[in-house]
């Protein structure tokens, strides 16, 4: 069961990427490409050919692969791991990501690196406190015993739990690099933050990490669905449209925030993070 769990992660992620462009697209009254344009890209990514800076070392060489395949663990892990072990997976996938940036040397890999940094200093506790939250409302950190509490108890239009779920919202935008914090459609020197980390590399290894990127964005939904609308298999596939078709309005909607007021962005999840655990604690004390 895990292992077609996992196959179906890895190949329905681009297909998902594919699918919410579609959407921004078809909202803006724009030609779309294919939905499975993600597919196409991967494909002629393997076949190019790889070309890697000579100021590089072995690190920079086995990043791509380290980070794809401990994002492909975390969808093994979905959903029976504790949100700790979640959390600390990410962070490990991103530590080498930005080691793998700075490896190379450039002016665009450290920026990218550290605004990466600066992101997840804050993104982390974010989630940590969201997960605390609802973890306290289910009585443990482990996901599958989080959502058969909240599904069994009727736990969902709790205070706290909608707080976390608003929380958890704005740290997912940030970490899988969504507008208002990033744009994944462009490479603007200014303002980019996961492209900037990845700009010396290319065939294989570009793929793997865009990949994984894709991965990542589909795990977050997965979560979110699982966590504050759990549902049956089959439900699934539809709130995930239902999530992407949002997302897509959402996004037309927004402008990309300046670097300097990311933080604030997320300093307001911590915020709604927080709220969930202490609203939780004045609840129980009465």
């Amino acid at each position: 069961m895990l292992i077609i769990q996992t196959l179906l992660f890895i190949i329905v992620a681009p297909l998902y990427t594919g699918f919410v462009k579609f959407i921004k697209c078809l909202l803006q009254n724009r030609k779309s490409p294919p939905i499975w344009q993600p597919y196409l890209n991967l494909f002629k990514l393997f076949r190019k050919e790889v070309l890697i800076a000579t100021t590089t070392s072995q690190l920079f060489r086995f990043a791509p692969y380290i980070v794809f395949g401990i994002t492909v663990f975390i969808c093994a892990l979905i959903p029976f791991a504790d949100v700790i072990v979640i959390v600390g997976l990410f962070a490990l996938a991103r530590f080498f990501l930005a080691l793998a940036g700075m490896d190379a040397g450039t002016v665009f890999g450290g920026m990218g690196s550290s605004r990466e940094m600066l992101i997840s200093a804050i993104a982390e506790p974010a989630l940590l406190m969201v997960f605390f939250s609802v973890a306290m409302t289910a009585g443990s950190t482990n996901l599958a015993v989080i959502i058969n509490q909240l599904t069994l108890h009727n736990l969902l239009l709790q205070p706290s739990i909608i707080f976390a779920a608003i929380g958890f919202i704005l740290v997912a935008l940030a970490e899988t690099g969504r507008i208002p914090v990033d744009n994944p459609d462009t490479h603007l020197e200014l303002t980019m933050i996961h492209e900037a980390m990845i700009l010396e590399y290319s065939g294989r290894y570009l793929a793997f990490i865009e990949w994984a990127s894709q991965l990542k964005f589909l795990l977050y939904a997965v979560i979110f669905i699982d966590i504050f609308s759990p549902c049956g298999f089959g439900m699934l596939f539809i709130k995930l449209t239902i999530l992407a078709i949002i997302l897509g309005m959402t996004e037309i909607s927004l402008a990309k925030l300046r670097l300097f007021s990311v933080p604030y962005f997320l300093n307001i999840a911590f915020i709604f993070g927080l709220l969930a655990v202490l609203i939780h604690i004045i609840i129980e004390v009465e």
